[in-house]
């Protein structure tokens, strides 16, 4: 097996939720690249929440944000975008307005919420970043390059009825998707992480083949059934344990060095 492009999800399987990369991550990272590996990030994250990461590992290479939705490298150059039509964005905010949803919104890679709440507060802690409280008709405002929405709810049920009801009333303009318990993600269809590993993958000359995705949520599911091999967090949901090749172990104890070691550089 000659992996030539590994792509890590962020959360969840690069790192816990809202902390720094592990040294041990790093250095994995580190020893892949001298191998001559491109490490990439693929993530749900919107892009100025990722690059602090990319930084930290110390990669140079187009990092795949929003889901896919953006791929711009660590330098700043935008190498693919499919932002949601603006009027379709006033749609969701109206509709998620009527049933007090709770909906913030990523314009020109900066978060807009119509209220400081605990949903907002714990989003921002979460992903160490700040947003902008500018009511719901001042999200109307906000509406140029927008990669995606995201309604937060108190739990796994009631996101996954949010997401049917999403799917139900836009049809197919709308592509919801879980990607954390109390996420509800709302882009463009065609919009995924495999179709920006794809992407990624033909703009660096290598064959899908000889690519390897990690994640553990299920928002990853596509790209690591796009991917040549896939490995899955041993904290990850059953359905992403269930199509990879692979597993690993826990987030929490490094579970990403250890595949980089084990299935990337083949150590043991």
């Amino acid at each position: 097996m000659s992996i030539k492009l590994f792509v890590t999800d962020l959360d969840g399987t690069l790192l816990p939720s809202g902390q720094q990369v592990s040294d041990e991550n790093i250095a994995a990272a580190q020893a892949a690249v001298k191998a001559g590996v491109t490490v990439t990030i693929a993530t749900g994250r919107m892009y100025k929440a990722a690059l602090p990461v990319a930084k930290a590992l110390g990669v140079d290479v187009p990092i795949i944000t929003y889901n896919g939705a953006l791929i711009k490298t660590v330098a700043g150059e935008v190498l693919y975008s499919n932002y949601l039509a603006p009027e379709l964005v006033c749609r969701v905010i109206d509709y998620c307005r009527e049933r007090d949803w709770y909906l913030q919104i990523y314009s020109q890679d900066e978060l807009y919420y119509a209220e400081f709440n605990q949903y907002a507060q714990a989003y921002e802690a979460d992903q160490q970043i700040k947003g902008h409280a500018v009511g719901w008709e001042g999200l109307k405002e906000h509406t140029a390059e927008v990669c995606k929405l995201l309604s937060i709810t108190d739990g796994a049920a009631e996101t996954d009825a949010r997401i049917a009801e999403l799917r139900s009333v836009f049809g197919d303009v709308l592509s919801p998707v879980r990607s954390k318990a109390q996420y509800a993600e709302i882009i463009n269809p065609g919009v995924s992480k495999a179709a920006g590993i794809r992407k990624l993958a033909e703009r660096l000359g290598i064959s899908i083949a000889d690519t390897m995705a990690i994640g553990d949520a299920e928002n990853d599911l596509p790209m690591l059934k796009a991917a040549g091999h896939s490995v899955a967090m041993g904290n990850a949901v059953a359905a992403v344990k269930k199509v990879c090749e692979y597993e690993t172990g826990n987030c929490l104890e490094n579970g990403w060095a250890d595949a980089v070691f084990r299935y990337v550089l083949e150590q043991e």
